[in-house]
């Protein structure tokens, strides 16, 4: 399904569906940190019940099933949510395609609803009222995030202006650490309790580092297959000049914590 939204990319359509297999492999890249920061706040634990918004392949439910939550994830692409099925095979967790906006739970339904790099996409006017009543009294909207940082790490800068050459108007670009903003709507049924910012270093090779750049908007969600071949080309090639067989990438990491009032 093809999104199109003038705040994202100047407009260009994309469609996570079309990189659905390349971000399977290449985007489950959370490391152990990020998890057990989570947990430390006391969440996606034994005993609750999870709403994932945007959930993809299934990254977030899968990697916490272990700590012993009940799961639901929802996406908006099919492929996305078929992939997180095929991952989660042996887990107890439910999977429906369907937007954000679109969502039916019955109220009560969840302790925590979270939202992984995903919740600038949503029509939050629409959503909000709608995450204030599935979720408990007292229940939480976890807002997570991470992100490369290019002007801190040479080889994540020099990836991304190659993106930039066949997708000038990719708005993902450019990111700085900074904290998660949260829609003034948000403020009518929901605290901020909390947030935090912390830089992680995470490994890649040569391989996996092209992956991960081509699963992204910039690129495999929205380029045509042709462009995608020539900048898959160019990217390689670049990497074989700056980036050793393996490496690190600096990253940061944020979280938000929005309490039901």
């Amino acid at each position: 399904m093809d999104i199109i939204d003038k705040r994202i990319d100047g407009g260009k359509a994309f469609d996570w569906g079309r990189t659905s297999e390349d971000y399977a492999k290449f985007r489950d890249i959370y490391p152990v940190e990020f998890y057990d920061r989570i947990i430390k706040r006391g969440f996606c634990q034994k005993g609750q019940t999870v709403l994932d918004l945007g959930t993809g392949t299934g990254v977030l439910p899968r990697n916490m099933y272990r700590y012993g939550a009940k799961w639901t994830g929802t996406d908006i692409s099919e492929n996305q949510i078929q992939q997180a099925k095929i991952l989660s095979e042996g887990m107890d967790i439910d999977y429906f395609s369907c937007s954000a906006e679109k969502i039916d739970f019955p109220d009560n339904s969840f302790d925590v609803i979270t939202a992984c790099q995903c919740f600038w996409y949503f029509d939050h006017e629409i959503l909000m009222p709608k995450l204030y009543n599935m979720l408990k009294e007292n229940g939480t909207i976890l807002i997570l995030y991470m992100a490369w940082l290019p002007f801190e790490d040479k080889i994540a800068g020099e990836s991304e202006k190659t993106v930039l050459k066949y997708n000038p108007k990719w708005s993902g670009a450019g990111e700085t650490m900074h904290p998660i903003s949260i829609p003034e709507c948000y403020n009518e049924k929901f605290e901020l309790v909390y947030s935090e910012e912390y830089k992680l270093a995470i490994h890649f090779t040569r391989q996996s580092w092209n992956g991960r750049m081509k699963a992204c908007r910039g690129v495999g969600a929205s380029l045509t297959p042709q462009e995608i071949i020539l900048w898959e080309e160019e990217h390689k090639k670049l990497l074989e000049k700056i980036a050793p067989q393996e490496f690190e990438i600096l990253h940061y990491a944020a979280m938000a914590e929005l309490r039901k009032k």
